[in-house]
């Protein structure tokens, strides 16, 4: 890293989501940080559940997003590298991202050197959840086979099947999520204390989708964050190259 700059981590901003009022505003204050770090930012990590529902067809994509698809494009054009990870809700990316707006497509977990630190980054769906109804509809959704049958469908009726799904699927998690369970009861830290006994050399882990901030310490080196979302917490986590931290965005 260079000196001053900054590495990004933000998650689950669900991009087009009826749960906000207004889903252009909510994309306008997720633009709005993006022009806040841009000028001390070196790398952006997107860690999943981007987009409420994305599904590339060969010639078709999801209408809307301009203004953050058009920022991303501006901050990989000035030398960011954006990260994008693929969540539950848009797991269905093909070229168009990292085509036309410079962004590195992870699909699986990441690990990765940062300023002599070791970071492990996911998304975090399906990490230490062994419900077998939770593999199904993973399998289902990641399935080659599926895919291309739902392709087969015409963009107005596969597009709207995937956000009524979207939205069924958003609104039972935030209904059913429970504040922190615990260590003993939270899939991703069971998942996290089980990876640091195998790769004890971790300093951090990072993840998404559970829609809650949680920052701990698992071992005197090793310390997990869950970050938050933009439904309701406006988070996001940064590294200047010798602190974690993880912080909120107020732009009122």
């Amino acid at each position: 890293m260079q000196p001053g700059r900054k590495i990004y981590f933000a998650s689950d901003m669900h991009l087009g989501s009826d749960a906000f009022e207004n889903p252009s505003d909510a994309e306008k204050r997720f633009v709005r940080w993006l022009d806040s770090i841009k000028g001390n930012a070196s790398a952006l990590y997107l860690l999943g559940d981007v987009f409420d529902f994305w599904f590339e067809y060969k010639r078709v994509i999801p209408r809307g997003f301009t203004r953050f698809l058009g920022k991303i494009a501006e901050m990989s054009d000035a030398g960011i590298e954006i990260h994008f990870f693929t969540g539950n809700h848009d797991i269905w990316v093909r070229d168009y991202l990292s085509r036309e707006t410079g962004m590195i497509v992870h699909r699986e977990p990441f690990r990765t050197q940062i300023n002599g630190k070791t970071f492990y980054l996911a998304h975090g769906d399906g990490l230490g959840d062994d419900s077998r109804s939770f593999k199904l509809i993973r399998w289902i959704f990641h399935n080659r086979l599926c895919r291309i049958l739902f392709a087969a469908l015409h963009p107005y009726w596969g597009v709207g099947f995937g956000y009524a799904w979207s939205k069924h699927s958003r609104k039972k998690k935030m209904i059913d999520a429970a504040p922190y369970l615990g260590e003993n009861k939270e899939h991703l830290v069971l998942y996290a204390k089980e990876y640091i006994r195998k790769y004890s050399g971790t300093d951090y882990l990072i993840f998404g989708h559970r829609h809650i901030l949680l920052d701990l310490m698992l071992s005197p080196q090793s310390r997990m964050m869950i970050i938050g979302d933009w439904l309701q917490y406006f988070s996001y986590a940064v590294f200047d190259g010798e602190t974690l931290s993880l912080e909120q965005f107020e732009s009122e």
